[in-house]
């Protein structure tokens, strides 16, 4: 709840405490302070999981439960089903605090375990055929290839929950817990949140050849245009496009401009992936592009089976479930960010959720970590996308939370490292993108249309509230 000191401004000193705590009991505090001083040792937080198992063995199971809800489950978890958590969200409401859920489930594996499901989830059944034009429009592009020493994704990375695949029935059970989620946090009084992850709902093999066919669009499109970035940003017009591949003497390309959107402004995207992710194209048919290098189009996407192409539409479907189930009870979805070599598939998936249940309000979020070099132009492409094509856009801010993982992978295969150079550099990046998501909103609502733009600001950084707190007086936006 926001306290407003005399002069009739915000209190930015965090220092109100009565006001703080004032739902907190006596023995919550107390709690919270044994927390805070634990994790505040680097030697607990640097060894947290080996010492979780030796508290495991020495104290057995019921009483390792016990002291773990009486100290760290206690305080960062809001319960285990609905009787436990309803309370705690009823009381944030009683404060002026909404709720986000988290469904945050992991199961305990080993690394060899988690490391044999990745690697599996992650690789086709079919063998990759060796015409797909690799070479012309990217190269190998080892950052989208499964790497059996980066296949534990819990590796190096604190405060993100992590799903491994093992088959599509667990992939189902996730989806209802999403949508239990939904019904626990939904309320005619207040607009209630949940979070989510895609790789919770399918097989990452998918995510990841996605995600490259995505890398590898941008590089056809630079061919022609000359420059760097997205599609959407290049301003590449559909006379244009067909003219260099009339020039090139490219055979075939009916079906491949017909599926092209394009508005008044030019292309949008090269291929049709509101049909992809609803169900109307085959994947396999459908990722084909011309190469000017051999005259005809070619396949970017290893021909998937059957069972792999069912498997998406299973993920799409999940999704699809979650989402409209939480239109109906006034709820927001955010989708999470994952890894670099999954984010441009789980980008492209959020925007076409976007573009089907954002017509009216910003439903459906996706997530921009601000660590990463791209995340100022990706957003900016991304806001541009949905004014074109009218609908709400709802973003989630975070700093990010797999920095180091992120380096190490890229160092260790060769590609340029994702991540600002510094600690530092990431602020300015949250900053610059604030600051431009406060400029859109402001021209927004001069034009009655204030929450065409959605924006989230997640932070657990003082500087960075008081900085936003700040930047949204000096520009007259209220807080929702």
């Amino acid at each position: 709840e926001m306290t407003k000191s005399s002069n009739g401004k915000i209190d930015l000193t965090f220092g109100d405490y009565e006001t703080a705590f004032k739902s907190k009991t006596t023995s919550e505090l107390i709690r919270g302070y044994l927390v805070f001083l634990l994790c505040s040792s680097t030697y607990i937080v640097d060894n947290n999981t080996k010492l979780l198992e030796l508290g495991r063995k020495m104290l057995g199971e019921k009483l390792f439960i016990l002291v773990m809800k009486s100290t760290f489950f206690g305080h960062f978890v809001g319960g285990e089903d609905k009787e436990e958590i309803q309370p705690k969200i009823d009381l944030f409401r009683k404060y002026h605090v909404n709720a986000i859920l988290d469904y945050a489930v992991e199961k305990d594996i080993s690394k060899e375990e988690a490391e044999k499901r990745e690697m599996i989830g992650s690789l086709s059944s079919v063998k990759e055929e060796e015409d797909r034009g690799k070479e012309e429009y990217g190269g190998k592009l080892p950052k989208y290839k499964p790497e059996k020493q980066f296949a534990d994704r819990r590796m190096d990375v604190e405060g993100a929950r992590t799903y491994f695949y093992e088959n599509e029935a667990i992939c189902e059970e996730h989806a209802e817990a999403f949508i239990e989620s939904i019904n626990m946090v939904s309320s005619e009084e207040a607009q209630g949140y949940i979070a989510i992850k895609l790789t919770a709902l399918g097989r990452p093999q998918l995510l990841l050849q996605l995600s490259e066919i995505i890398i590898r669009t941008r590089e056809f499109a630079r061919n022609i245009t000359g420059k760097n970035g997205s599609v959407l940003h290049q301003k590449l017009t559909m006379d244009v496009l067909k003219k260099k591949l009339e020039e090139r003497g490219i055979k075939n390309i009916d079906d491949f401009v017909k599926n092209v959107e394009a508005d008044k402004d030019g292309i949008i995207n090269l291929f049709p992936w509101y049909g992809i992710v609803n169900e109307s194209k085959e994947l396999s048919k459908t990722f084909r592009i011309p190469s000017f290098k051999e005259g005809r189009m070619v396949r970017l996407i290893t021909q998937l089976s059957k069972d792999e192409e069912e498997m998406f539409r299973n993920m799409i479907d999940r999704l699809n479930r979650v989402i409209c189930v939480a239109e109906e009870k006034n709820v927001s979805v955010l989708i999470d960010a994952e890894q670099t070599y999954f984010q441009p598939a789980i980008s492209r998936i959020a925007m076409e959720m976007m573009y089907r249940y954002n017509k009216t309000k910003a439903t459906v979020f996706n997530t921009y970590q601000a660590y990463l070099r791209e995340s100022f132009e990706e957003i900016e492409t991304h806001v541009d996308e949905a004014e074109r094509q009218n609908f709400h856009f709802g973003v989630k801010l975070v700093r990010g939370a797999y920095i180091n993982q992120e380096r190490q992978r890229a160092k260790q295969l060769a590609y340029p490292d994702p991540v600002n150079p510094t600690y530092e550099a990431t602020t300015d990046m949250y900053y610059k993108i604030v600051d431009d998501m406060f400029e859109r909103i402001k021209c927004n609502k001069e034009k009655g249309q204030l929450q065409k733009l959605v924006l989230l600001v997640a932070s657990h950084n003082e500087d960075t509230i008081e900085y936003v707190i700040e930047e949204m007086e000096i520009k007259n936006i209220e807080i929702e």
